[in-house]
């Protein structure tokens, strides 16, 4: 592990870092020199579109249908406070966590820490080089979370790309202590089967259970094998985290033969994805409940025994879900928004030949009580603005923005911007305000925009893959109750009661 002093907090250089072998994390001093991002993480590089694309995106323009390439256009209720540019960690910006005065910023490359006690002008505190896409992040008390879902040489920060056909490669969850934001410590890592796409937290008094999906197995890789039908459990004990460890692996999507009881997929199933595990949870635990996004699937179980989750309904979407991609809860607990994450997050599909069903929400409603409850279908709802076909933008990460009786949320999609909506009413959602800017180009698609956008605390925080962090607020009485609600903690895929 590399820490990378912020130039505007260290005099404007870089200086002290910390290397982690093994498990135990001891701090060094680092030439900057060795700060050096791994290539073996980055995406696919851009790619170019046809011509009449590329014509029709600087006709768009022109016309004033969307704005120039990084011009910034927003409602009217919607202020932008601030953007704080990527730094040392070059990589594509991901999830973010909060705890008190701090937000936890994932990236391809690592992790970068800051100080939003003044919202419009945050400060960074730290950045760790550890790179191991996506490096999606959590926090619990001292306890930060790392997801690694790309094959690695070893568990340490200073490991390289390894082909995940040899025994030897590791993918997983790492744990770092944050006790000292200015100097998070590597503690240790669990490695996990098929890695860790994304991590969802619940927390117990004493220990911390980690929910880790992961997909895409195949038959020549020794430690990730179909049918990979389930999600890893991991046991945190708070006063002990090197001695976290798997304790179950619950078959989510029982059934016969080598690819399990999931959704297919095509040619049964055409343009579906073939559910392989699962891509997202979120937990709702003052209602013992979860929602998994589960490539084909989406699912709804009980959480009553943290180590054992159980399902209690599944619904397949196959005329309109490409990919199951996360879940939020309203706070009633009586709806789930799910998304479809049409294209991968790497395809122009907001708009009009993709149309309004695809690549967005989908609206359920939760019918019935205990383990009769069941997921039925409302709506769908996605942006109304048309993006240009050199843009990335799909259905992505959001949370909600807690006002009593309202069913409010902002969300991310990507180089679609940061959009707020309502759906108290499930079968009529609708926009009520947004933030985005014009494409990166014009003559291809290259991945940006914003990967995740949460309210807390009064504000909304968008981690742009590109730009950086922008901190937005809402101006708009319908929002205006929630500025009032204050967590001392949140981890978006571990919803709160905000009213509790």
């Amino acid at each position: 592990m590399t820490l990378l002093n912020n130039p505007q907090t260290r005099r404007r250089r870089l200086g002290v870092g910390a290397a982690a072998a093994g498990l135990l994390a001891a701090l060094l001093t680092a030439a900057p020199a060795g700060a050096t991002p791994d290539p073996g993480d980055s995406p696919a590089a851009p790619k170019s579109v046809s011509k009449s694309d590329a014509a029709g995106t600087k006709k768009a323009i022109q016309r004033g249908d969307i704005p120039a390439p990084d011009e910034i256009v927003h409602s009217g209720n919607i202020e932008h406070l601030a953007n704080i540019p990527k730094d040392a960690l070059p990589g594509l910006n991901t999830d973010i966590a909060f705890q008190g005065k701090y937000a936890f910023a994932g990236n391809y490359d690592g992790f970068r820490i800051y100080d939003i006690s003044n919202p419009k002008a945050p400060r960074t505190v730290s950045q760790v080089l550890c790179p191991g896409s996506q490096n999606d992040v959590s926090v619990a008390g001292n306890l930060l979370f790392l997801s690694t879902d790309s094959s690695r040489s070893d568990n340490s920060c200073n490991s390289t790309t390894q082909p995940a056909t040899e025994k030897s490669s590791w993918e997983g969850m790492k744990i770092f202590d944050i006790s000292d934001k200015a100097n998070p410590r590597y503690v240790s890592a669990v490695e996990t089967a098929c890695g860790s796409h994304t991590h969802t937290l619940v927390p117990q008094k004493r220990n911390v259970y980690i929910y880790v999906s992961s997909y895409s197995p195949s038959a020549t890789f020794p430690d990730c094998r179909p049918p990979h039908d389930g999600i890893s459990v991991i046991k945190v004990p708070r006063k002990a985290p090197q001695k976290a460890a798997v304790v179950n692996f619950p078959v989510l999507f029982p059934g016969e033969g080598p690819d399990g009881g999931g959704n297919p997929g095509g040619p049964t199933n055409p343009g579906v994805s073939k559910t392989t595990g699962c891509h997202d949870l979120t937990v709702l635990p003052s209602e013992d409940l979860a929602a998994g996004a589960c490539m084909g699937d989406g699912i709804l179980f009980s959480i009553k025994d943290p180590e054992n989750p159980r399902v209690i309904d599944q619904v397949q979407d196959n005329a309109n879900f490409a990919f199951w991609h996360s879940a939020t809860f309203n706070q009633k607990a009586d709806k789930v928004v799910f998304t479809d994450e049409l294209g991968g997050g790497s395809a122009a599909t907001c708009n009009a030949a993709t149309g309004p069903d695809r690549g967005a929400n989908g609206i359920y409603d939760i019918k019935g009580k205990g383990d009769k409850r069941k997921l039925v279908f409302r709506s769908y709802f996605k942006i109304p603005r048309h993006q240009a076909d050199t843009e990335n933008c799909v259905a992505h990460n959001g949370s909600l923005i807690p006002v009593r009786g309202k069913d409010l949320m902002v969300q991310a999609w990507y180089q679609g911007g940061v959009s707020v909506w309502d759906f108290t009413d499930s079968r009529k959602p609708k926009e009520i305000g947004y933030f985005e800017r014009g494409p990166l180009t014009t003559d291809q698609i290259t991945t940006g925009g914003s990967w995740s956008a949460y309210y807390y605390n009064g504000r909304v925080y968008s981690n742009d893959i590109q730009k950086g962090l922008d901190v937005l607020k809402i101006n708009d009485k319908r929002t205006d109750p929630a500025q009032r609600v204050r967590m001392r903690e949140l981890n978006v895929q571990t919803q709160p009661d905000y009213f509790d």
